[in-house]
């Protein structure tokens, strides 16, 4: 569109349906490489993409001509394809529906991606749970827990 300008900073978290650790390591690049490609195609910068075993943090800049959930669920889809085909797991991989969408300032782009790149050490401290749970506080988000991922406790 033109005369367009924008500045659209967000970290997307989803996690592997019933939060089970299927991301391994052998193929974890992979599947980051192509869900990097997936939303550089679709027109968005991909400015950081890291995850653990059971789910994943990606911070984009994004281009205003999608809805997130139309990304979010165009990145789930093609990216299970890609693991199935892969037969990289046993069984069935999906994602867990729903996800995390949280927006931050042109400032904070250094801040977050560094969080992201660094999130197998900070999971040593704490569970995604609690991190997940720290974000909604943080954005101050309502959300009924019944209605959260499923945990693993």
């Amino acid at each position: 569109m033109a005369n367009t300008f924008t500045q659209l900073y967000t970290q997307l978290v989803f996690a592997v349906q019933s939060r089970q650790s299927l991301i391994q390591n052998r193929f974890e690049e992979d599947v980051y490489k192509y869900i990097t490609g997936i939303i550089q195609n679709k027109g968005h910068k991909i400015i950081a993409i890291n995850g653990m075993p059971d789910h994943i943090h990606i911070f984009i800049g994004m281009k205003p001509k999608e809805a997130i959930s139309d990304l979010v669920r165009d990145v789930k889809k093609d990216s299970s394809k890609l693991i199935n085909s892969k037969n990289w797991i046993r069984g069935k991989f999906n994602w867990q529906e729903g996800f995390g969408g949280f927006s931050y300032g042109h400032s904070q782009i250094s801040d977050v991606a560094t969080y992201i790149e660094n999130q197998k050490k900070h999971h040593k401290k704490r569970t995604f749970k609690e991190e997940y749970l720290e974000l909604l506080e943080k954005f101050q988000i309502e959300y009924d827990e019944r209605y959260l991922f499923e945990w693993i406790n």
